[in-house]
């Protein structure tokens, strides 16, 4: 059976325990940092040895209404995408040999 995702109050728990900081405060400096990402997503933001929140375009294209079947155009926007660094993928994915 897999484990569960890290809940926001464990992470704050961890990064106080880990870093002597208090529980209040561990989680002021999360919440600055996302807050941080939100604001400078649209430039690129790097969390180094992580990875990178980049803003990409999409081009338009036809989809199709899986209900009817029908055709439909689906117009070009702007999405954004977390790109793993490469440190990252290899800590939690090791490279085959």
């Amino acid at each position: 059976m897999a484990k569960k995702p890290m809940t926001k109050s464990q992470i704050i728990a961890h990064l106080a325990d880990n870093n002597g900081l208090t529980k209040k405060q561990s989680k002021e400096v999360l919440e600055c940092l996302v807050a941080l990402a939100y604001k400078e997503a649209k430039n690129g933001f790097t969390l180094p040895g992580l990875g990178k929140l980049v803003l990409v375009k999409r081009k338009a294209r036809k989809g199709r209404n899986p209900q009817t079947g029908e055709t439909i155009k689906i117009p070009a926007r702007k999405v954004v995408k977390f790109r793993m660094a490469k440190a990252c993928k290899d800590a939690v994915l090791p490279p085959k040999k």
